[in-house]
């Protein structure tokens, strides 16, 4: 996922007229040609490392499809915790599908990579909040409820273009990103949980040993 968020830098910072988040749309670092866009604002795109862009879309949806598959542990039975890992790999393909089909040449197939992300990926984060084990520490699986009402929340704004405030570009951040973000703080969890019970492990043997 820091992926995304390193290539994003690089890519938006090849822009000669300067990207915003404000004004523009994520999908707009993804551009193949350089238009004027008229939808759903008025803004100028020319994005030279688009293909860098869409290769990161395309990493990211599918290391979102593997980590939904293998996280198994993280989760609950049940049905709500089987429909939030089908949810959340739906945003997954959605990224890869923005990747493989940038918006201005693509445009109904990236549009529906869109609506998986914030769409399908949002009401995943949200069922996700009662899907997690009861050994993810309850403060996490409150954030996560409440990052996808926040995000679902955005949708609907972006869509209905109630920006308050933070721009095009800025509301379809706050739709598009808690799920990334979620990902990330369930990543590192899992990554401080395996180091200490390595820790322990090797606690375990010296002790045998000793």
């Amino acid at each position: 996922m820091v992926q995304f968020f390193v290539i994003h830098g690089i890519v938006e910072s090849a822009w000669a007229k300067p990207y915003s988040w404000a004004r523009n749309n994520i999908s707009d670092l993804g551009n193949a040609h350089c238009v004027m866009q008229q939808e759903p604002e008025l803004r100028y795109v020319c994005s030279p490392e688009h293909g860098l862009m869409n290769v990161s879309f395309v990493v990211l949806g599918t290391l979102l499809v593997v980590g939904a598959a293998l996280t198994g542990p993280l989760w609950r039975r049940g049905a709500t915790a089987a429909a939030a890992r089908v949810l959340l790999a739906g945003a997954g393909l959605g990224f890869a599908l923005a990747g493989l089909a940038p918006a201005d040449v693509h445009e109904n197939q990236h549009v529906l990579g869109a609506l998986l992300i914030m769409g399908a990926g949002n009401v995943g984060l949200l069922l996700a909040g009662a899907g997690l084990s009861d050994d993810v520490p309850a403060p996490l699986r409150w954030a996560t409820s409440l990052l996808g009402i926040t995000a679902i929340t955005a949708l609907g704004l972006f869509l209905s273009r109630h920006y308050l405030g933070l721009g095009m570009g800025g509301m379809e951040r706050v739709a598009a990103f808690p799920v990334l973000l979620w990902t990330l703080a369930a990543g590192a969890r899992g990554l401080f949980r395996r180091a200490a019970r390595r820790r322990e492990a090797s606690t375990s043997v010296t002790l045998i040993v000793g």
